[in-house]
């Protein structure tokens, strides 16, 4: 028997495929469980218009972060914190202060889970900070820690 998986089932496939298993199998495990639906050719054109649907937005995902990456060229994010003797802070400043602060002076909304910081910053000075922006594109947003 045919069926449509609705989600990811172990030793079948993955959500969206069309896998054949056996009809016991299908009749007494994945259909009464939701885990798949059979194949009739209804079902078959509601996957088909649910992977056009996917791949349209994907699209439209990867656009949004290819333009953020276009905006990030042009930007100096500047960042005020208290630091004492030769520049050094007396906190650090994280990613979150980063993504508020470019949210607050330019309208970019880029979550500090996607700042890429491999420890907090420490001193005053310009750093680069790569923002993975999903998709296998990544920006570079440009900072600038000054004394305040």
């Amino acid at each position: 028997m045919k069926v449509i998986l609705q989600q990811d089932v172990r030793g079948q496939g993955k959500k969206g495929q069309l896998v054949e298993v056996s009809d016991g199998y299908a009749r007494n495990f994945l259909l009464p469980r939701k885990l798949a639906v059979a194949a009739t050719a209804e079902n078959m054109n509601t996957m088909k218009l649910q992977e056009k649907a996917k791949k349209a937005q994907e699209a439209a995902e990867r656009a949004e972060a290819e333009a953020i990456v276009k905006k990030l060229e042009g930007i100096m994010v500047k960042i005020p914190a208290k630091a004492g003797e030769g520049g050094r802070l007396f906190g650090a400043v994280t990613a979150k202060e980063i993504s508020e602060s470019l949210s607050a002076q330019h309208g970019l909304d880029i979550p500090k889970a996607r700042l890429v910081l491999e420890d907090p910053i420490k001193s005053c000075g310009s750093y680069q900070i790569r923002a993975k922006l999903g998709h296998e594109i990544s920006g570079t947003v440009n900072v600038l820690v000054v004394e305040g």
